[in-house]
């Protein structure tokens, strides 16, 4: 069996004491390809200093995250993201998005910044890898307004009730991400997807954080979608190789890998 961890962090600083013993425990484990949505100009070099070290298994990602804007960094950050995908070394534009969980004072600077990297997006033809935090309702209307033939992607860690899910299918290319909170004994996410078809879900953990039941509260690892996919056999009744291979597909056909 081959997974996908369609989102994790493994460059951040919370694995610099194991980073490649992480990963290569994920790769043994059958979690074979991880992706990396960026987070800001900060974090570039070592996400691609990890992507050059497992070529094979690890591919980047270029965005600015929602909470990472602000008024007096976003011309140098936009112009980071600009200059980097014009490398064209880049799978995808991610993570963005709108956080109104920290700090609502910078939404209209957040949604500057997300309609932006969308529209680049567009330009590239690249999937986008949606961040939304206590903003379904602003980024979702965002994404209806703009989008085309040309815009694709996923809404990154999913915790929406039914009717979010449905306006997200609607949408046609864009999928949802399914992490650690669908194994959370209270999270409801176990309930809502039972009206979902598989085909429009890809999974991820979203390293380091949320990490699944059991490891819940401890450090999230990309080996943990293991535990995801477990808990979404059960859901559908289906056997673990049956995710592994649906979801996999599914996050083929979006990232194009």
């Amino acid at each position: 069996m081959k997974f996908i961890d369609t989102h994790s962090h493994l460059y951040s600083e919370q694995f610099d004491n194991d980073r490649s013993k992480v990963i290569n425990e994920a790769i043994a484990d059958g979690v074979e390809t991880i992706l990396l949505p960026n987070i800001s100009s900060r974090y570039t070099q070592g996400m691609l200093a990890l992507c050059s070290e497992f070529p094979d298994n690890c591919y980047p990602m270029m965005g600015l995250h929602p909470c990472d804007v602000t008024e007096q960094n976003y011309d140098i950050e936009i112009s980071h993201v600009e200059e980097e995908l014009a490398k064209g070394n880049y799978i995808g534009i991610g993570e963005i998005g709108l956080d109104l969980h920290w700090d609502k004072t910078t939404l209209d600077i957040q949604k500057k910044a997300f309609i932006h990297q969308i529209n680049l997006a567009k330009e590239y033809k690249l999937p986008i890898a949606i961040h939304v935090r206590d903003s379904f309702n602003e980024a979702i209307e965002i994404i209806e307004e703009l989008n085309d033939d040309n815009l694709r992607g996923v809404f990154h860690c999913f915790t929406g009730d039914i009717n979010d899910a449905e306006r997200i299918i609607k949408l046609n290319d864009f999928y949802l991400g399914i992490g650690g909170v669908l194994t959370f004994k209270n999270s409801g996410l176990d309930r809502t997807i039972t009206d979902i078809n598989i085909q429009h879900l890809i999974l991820e953990t979203d390293a380091p954080y949320l990490a699944p039941m059991p490891n819940r509260g401890k450090r999230n690892e990309s080996k943990y979608i293991i535990d995801i996919a477990k808990k979404l056999a059960e859901i559908y009744n289906l056997t673990l190789k049956d995710i592994a291979d649906i979801t996999t597909d599914n996050a083929k056909s979006i990232f194009k890998i």
